[in-house]
């Protein structure tokens, strides 16, 4: 598979930005990449929305082996070959695996910021302990010296 190839397998998506990544492509579309090109085969992003049409397409998600295991990305699966000469269908899955890409983002959006405010509180609440202990050695040591 190349470029030409997938611009026009995605053409009536609408226009995405076709990268190198890994050993194949990312496919993107707003910034949000939807679409992976590996082996030979086109897998899209999907989650508990779209997976069951996946499943009854007899589809399976990505796949590889390292370190002797194999190891299941469940978050991309390959597009049933079927689909690979109806670029009106292949049009359909594509926005669906787009907007699953985009529930993606923002929910690993919200778990950032979740993680940045309990991180800032504990440090404010240190500064605070600390200063009064200083101020207080200060004034023992002066009245000793007198």
């Amino acid at each position: 598979m190349d470029r030409e190839f997938l611009s026009d397998l995605f053409a009536g998506f609408g226009p995405v930005t076709i990268r190198r990544m890994f050993s194949g492509f990312g496919v993107s579309a707003d910034g949000i990449n939807f679409a992976l090109v590996l082996r030979g085969a086109i897998y899209l992003r999907a989650d508990e929305n779209s997976i069951p049409r996946f499943e009854a397409e007899g589809s399976q998600c990505f796949q590889y082996e390292m370190k002797g295991k194999l190891r299941m990305i469940a978050s991309y699966w390959r597009l049933p070959e079927r689909l690979y000469d109806d670029p009106d269908e292949v049009t359909e899955w594509a926005r669906t695996a787009h907007a699953a890409a985009i529930r993606a983002a923002v929910k690993k959006a919200g778990k950032k910021k979740g993680v940045k405010k309990k991180a800032t509180k504990k440090t404010t609440k240190k500064k605070v302990a600390k200063a009064p202990a200083k101020a207080a050695k200060k004034i023992k040591t002066t009245k000793k010296a007198k």
